[in-house]
C-alpha cells in the first residue's frame, strides 16, 4: 500500500465547526471542561458568545443543549466519549432522543485513543450505548475527509446525532469524498472470496489485510461502515452476496458495535462471520496507542487470520508483523 498521510479527525472537526458557524447562526457549542482536547477551543477563540464552557458537569451539559435545542439552536455537546456517553446517559435518553431533539453529541478521543489514562478515559462501549438508543444517529467515520464531509450533513440532520472521534491521527483514505447524506456504506476495495466490514480507525486496517490476503491469493474485499445508525443493512446484504465469509473490524468492544449490527443485519445468511474487536473487557493504560491495539488484537494481522480460518483455514500466510 503506499504510504499514508495522517490527518487529525479533533483538529479537521474543530476547523470544519467554525466555518459552518459562519453561515449558521443556530449553531452554539458546549464543552465539559476539555476543549483543547476535543478542539472546541477554535470555536471558543472565533465564537466567545457561541460557545459556553459549561465545566466537569456533562449532565448539565447535555440538559442545557435540550433547553437550547427547544429554543431553536443546533448545539454540539463536546467531551470525551466515554463521558459524552456514560456519565450523561440517562440526559441523553430522556431529554434528547426521546424528544428527537437535534443535539449533536461528539465523544472526543474514542477507543483506546487516550491510551495513557487507562480504563477510566478509554470508551469501548460508547457506540452500543448510543445505538441501543431509539432516534439517535451512530457514526464513526474513518479519516478526515469524512469528518468534515459529515459536518454539514449533521447539522441538516433533523435528529440527534452521535458522532465518534479518535484521537489519533488516521491515513487520509479519500480526499476527495463527497458525501451526499449519512446513510449507506462504501466499497474501498473490491474482492471476491470474503468482505471484511470495518468502521473508524480499523479500516486503515482492513486495507492493510486485503494486501496481505492478495498475495496469498485471497481476494478481500473492505467495506467502510462509518454509520452504524440507521445502519444500511440491504447494503450489507448486497456487499456479503457471494462471498465465502464475512469479518467484521472495530476498535470497540464486540459486544453491542459494529459486529453486533453486522450478524443481525445477516441473520438469515448461512455465511461464516468472525468479529475482530474488543473481547467484553475495559480498556487499561499503555505507553502508545499501537502497544495497546496490539494487546487487544486491532490488528491487520488479527484480521488476516479471521479472513484465512473462515475461507482457508489450512493455509500458511505470512503478515509483516510475523517478518
Amino acid at each position: 500500500m503506499p504510504e499514508a498521510v495522517l490527518r487529525s479527525l479533533r483538529n479537521t472537526y474543530g476547523e470544519t465547526l467554525c466555518r459552518l458557524m459562519e453561515h449558521d447562526e443556530r449553531i452554539v457549542v458546549l464543552d465539559a471542561d476539555l476543549c483543547r482536547s476535543t478542539m472546541t477551543v477554535l470555536v471558543e477563540r472565533r465564537f466567545p458568545s457561541r460557545f459556553i464552557e459549561m465545566g466537569i458537569a456533562e449532565q448539565n451539559m447535555v440538559a442545557t443543549a435540550a433547553g437550547l435545542a427547544l429554543e431553536g439552536k443546533i448545539p454540539f455537546v463536546n467531551s470525551f466519549a466515554v463521558f459524552a456517553t456514560g456519565r450523561a446517559y440517562d440526559q441523553i435518553r430522556q431529554a434528547v432522543a426521546l424528544a428527537r431533539l437535534p443535539v449533536k453529541i461528539v465523544g472526543s478521543s474514542a477507543g483506546l485513543s487516550d491510551f495513557g489514562d487507562g480504563a477510566t478515559h478509554q470508551s469501548v462501549e460508547d457506540i452500543s450505548l448510543m445505538r441501543s438508543l431509539p432516534n439517535m444517529t451512530v457514526l464513526c467515520p474513518c479519516d478526515a475527509a469524512e469528518v468534515e464531509q459529515m459536518l454539514p450533513l449533521i447539522v441538516a440532520h433533523a435528529g440527534p446525532v452521535y458522532l465518534r472521534l479518535t484521537r489519533a491521527e488516521l491515513p487520509l483514505l479519500d480526499p476527495g469524498l463527497e458525501l451526499k447524506n449519512l446513510a449507506g456504506v462504501r466499497r474501498l476495495r473490491e474482492g471476491g472470496d470474503a468482505v471484511i466490514f470495518a468502521t473508524g480507525a480499523m479500516v486503515f486496517k482492513a486495507l492493510e489485510a486485503a494486501s496481505i490476503l492478495e498475495a496469498a491469493h485471497i481476494s478481500t474485499r473492505v467495506v467502510n461502515v462509518s454509520t452504524l445508525k440507521p445502519l444500511a443493512e440491504g447494503a450489507l446484504r448486497e456487499e456479503a452476496q457471494g462471498m465465502k465469509a464475512v469479518v467484521t473490524a472495530e476498535e470497540h468492544s464486540v459486544i453491542g458495535g459494529l459486529g453486533s449490527a453486522v450478524a443481525l443485519a445477516l441473520r438469515r445468511s448461512a455465511l461464516p462471520m468472525e468479529s475482530v474487536g474488543i473481547q467484553d473487557c475495559f480498556g487499561t493504560s499503555g505507553e502508545n496507542l499501537e502497544t495497546l491495539m496490539q494487546y487487544y488484537g486491532l490488528t491487520a494481522r488479527a484480521i488476516v487470520q479471521a479472513v484465512r480460518d473462515l475461507v482457508a483455514p489450512h493455509s500458511a500466510i505470512s503478515t509483516p508483523e510475523q517478518s
